[in-house]
């Protein structure tokens, strides 16, 4: 099937929004809140549907209006690309997973829609061989992906075969998500659900996975239900944020396995409970 995303037509807006005021306008992608501002996707100009928006929710305020290609907002992704044992394909691709994890590695399918996590930043790279090398040396049977965006963590976890609970606070990113779980035919082994990750860091689970910012991270790591888990994949980390997790994943009794560090910036902690 051909790609769905051509030109996006983005309306920036400052307040909280209710993204059903949307749910039927004509064109409309998708809606991305991140803290005060609202980001509403358009597959065509909608001036006027925007406007209708902003009458029935007169909190809010349009900011800006912007159009640029998928590609510009989306930046390359990994279709096509292998990272460690994992190959991704597009659904729009002529190429197809048929169904057999082979040689050529453990097929994906990744739509990442409008959600920032196609594959293409480092941490989350770096993650997939964090899973790798976790699944080799400590295999989990049960997952918990915290900050999922399109579920591309998550899928790989539950392809290694753990199941997964993944979660993400954004409806966009939740929804997302369970498109790509439905486009791998993994409902029976990953559940996405829209909430807090501090919220659902106690459930039980063997490995905890969370490319999040560091501020959430460090919440995460003083919840009781952390200590629960055996083992961690902790990434998104800035080098003082990095360094803090650090003593703390110490504090707790964990052993770091392995490292990651890209571009002197970002860091990647896999960990196990000491022996």
């Amino acid at each position: 099937m051909p790609c769905p995303y051509e030109d996006l037509y983005i309306y920036q807006l400052e307040g909280l929004m209710d993204s059903r005021a949307a749910g039927d306008v004509s064109g409309f992608l998708g809606h991305w809140q991140e803290e005060n501002s609202a980001f509403l996707f358009f597959s065509a100009p909608a001036v006027g549907e925007v406007e209708t928006i902003l009458r029935g929710q007169p909190h809010l305020r349009l900011i800006e209006s912007t159009r640029m290609s998928y590609e510009q907002w989306q930046g390359p992704g990994i279709a096509g690309q292998r990272f460690g044992c994992f190959r991704f394909l597009s659904p729009w691709a002529p190429e197809t997973p048929g169904g057999v994890d082979g040689a050529d590695g453990i097929p994906i399918l990744l739509d990442p829609g409008l959600v920032f996590g196609a594959g293409n930043h480092p941490t989350t790279r770096d993650c997939l061989m964090a899973l790798e090398l976790a699944a080799q040396s400590a295999p989990a049977d049960t997952a918990l992906d915290l900050g999922t965006g399109t579920g591309i963590l998550a899928l790989a976890a539950a392809k290694l075969g753990a199941r997964v609970l993944a979660v993400d606070l954004n409806p966009l990113a939740a929804r997302t998500a369970r498109r790509n779980v439905g486009l791998n035919q993994l409902e029976t082994k990953v559940l996405v659900v829209q909430g807090r990750a501090e919220e659902f860091i106690g459930m039980p689970a063997d490995l905890a996975i969370a490319n999040i910012h560091g501020e959430v991270m460090l919440q995460m790591l003083d919840a009781p239900g952390f200590r629960q888990k055996s083992g961690c994949i902790l990434s998104g980390l800035m080098r003082s944020d990095a360094k803090e997790v650090r003593r703390r994943l110490s504090l707790l009794g964990l052993r770091i396995v392995e490292e990651w560090v890209r571009d002197g910036i970002w860091h990647t902690y896999y960990a196990v409970g000491r022996s």
